[in-house]
Order: C-alpha cells, then structure tokens, then sequence
C-alpha cells in the first residue's frame, strides 16, 4: 500500500509540468529516500507510516496543481510534518527527509 501511495505520487510529479527538471529530480530523489525510511517503520508502525505517506501524497497533489490555493498547501503540509513529528527521536532520518520534502514542496514557487 505504501510503496502504491509512493508510485502514486511520483506518477503526480512526472506530470506536473509546471516543476523544474531540477526540483522534479530532487523530489524523485527524496521519495526514495522517504520510500526507504516509510517502509522499514510500516513493519512497526504500520499506521503511522501509511498516514505519512498519504500526508505526502495529498502535499505534492496540493503543490502541483496548476491553481494552488495557499491555505490547502499549509495545511497538507502541516499534516505532513505532524504525521512525523511523534518519530524525531527514534527515526530522526524520516523527520528529516519529512521536513525537506515540506521544504522542498513549499518553495516550488508554482
């Protein structure tokens, strides 16, 4: 289901005609990273996991569409990162990969 969500999201970024050649591959790039890190805690926190993955999918769906609305992105971001939040101890990497993806998504300037 994770790695669907992840196929998913890559398939929204591969359309997107609005992101750069460079951001795309920085966010492919951060996807794998986040695939690896998502899918290792779905064997311990299956919910957890599978909520930040949809956490991301609604993100870059928010982030790539041709009429952004502000507030939709925030607050899909938002629920990104606190999707994660409750892991910066014992997954410090998937907070951060978390985190950059937010970043990453927030200044696409589309």
């Amino acid at each position: 289901m994770i790695e669907d969500t992840i196929a998913k999201i890559e398939a929204q970024l591969n359309t997107a005609q609005a992101i750069k050649p460079e951001r795309r591959e920085e966010l492919r790039q951060l996807l794998e990273t986040l695939k690896a890190e998502v899918s290792a805690l779905s064997t311990t926190h299956g919910e957890q996991a599978a909520s930040i993955a949809r956490f991301t999918e609604v993100s870059a769906h928010e982030a790539t569409r041709k009429t952004q609305d502000p507030q939709l992105l925030d607050l899909s971001l938002e629920g990104l990162r606190s999707s994660a939040r409750s892991f910066e101890e014992s997954h410090p990497k998937l907070v951060e990969i978390v985190n950059t993806i937010s970043r990453t998504l927030s200044n696409l300037g589309i």
